[in-house]
């Protein structure tokens, strides 16, 4: 072979290897395309596990907090029972008295709407009595009273203002760890873990020989 051709020969040969190489590197890269692929799904499938079973404990955690609502509004419709004389069962604590019977008459009526379930009339009748009579001995129960009436109409932030100023004005009153409960309930409603948990805390740190101190352990390992 002439010294003319070799250069026409080399660059023949390289083409050629070239052409072969092209396949096998093609190959190589399609086999790590597919690990890539097999391993995506992998992660996939496993976290499609992991978010399916987070959705099924917040589901069992939610069904406990609704019997937990479920079971604060049934106290609330108890404490409704006793919200007037008469209410209740013989064992159940009389209500509140004070020395003026118009200004009874007026708590009386509002507890009334209470005690048979007219939740949005009794806000308004306990709202009316304690802008009314600001300093009478019946303005805590009613304020309570009102808190808890909104918040079986749903009015769920009118009833934290309601129960958050009874305690902050009457610490030492016997509701006061009550009204926490039914801020904390509110709260819930509200989708404020936070706030609720916060709540929750309180009442066992500044009540904690209250029956209300109890309740709020429990409803805590739910949040």
């Amino acid at each position: 072979m002439t010294a003319s051709h070799r250069p026409h020969t080399l660059t023949a040969t390289l083409l050629l290897a070239l052409t072969l190489a092209a396949p096998a590197a093609q190959a190589f890269s399609d086999d790590e395309a597919r690990r890539a692929i097999l391993e995506l799904r992998t992660q996939i499938k496993q976290m499609n596990e992991q978010n399916q079973q987070a959705r099924l404990q917040l589901a069992d955690q939610m069904d406990l907090l609704h019997q937990e609502i479920a079971t604060l509004r049934g106290r609330l419709e108890e404490l409704g029972q006793r919200a007037s004389p008469g209410g209740g069962n013989g064992n159940a604590p009389k209500a509140p008295q004070s020395g003026d019977p118009q200004e009874q008459a007026v708590y009386e009526a509002a507890a009334d709407q209470y005690r048979n379930g007219r939740y949005k009339e009794a806000a308004e009748g306990f709202a009316a009595f304690i802008q009314s009579y600001p300093d009478s001995s019946l303005t805590g129960d009613a304020q309570f009273y009102l808190g808890s009436s909104q918040y079986a109409s749903k009015d769920f932030k009118g009833s934290i203002q309601t129960m958050q100023s009874l305690v902050k004005n009457r610490p030492d009153d016997p509701r006061a760890p009550d009204a926490l409960l039914v801020v904390a309930a509110d709260q819930i409603e509200l989708n404020d873990m936070k706030g609720a948990k916060a709540s929750l805390q309180r009442i066992i740190k500044d009540y904690p020989n209250s029956a209300s101190a109890e309740t709020a352990k429990s409803r805590l390992k739910l949040l």
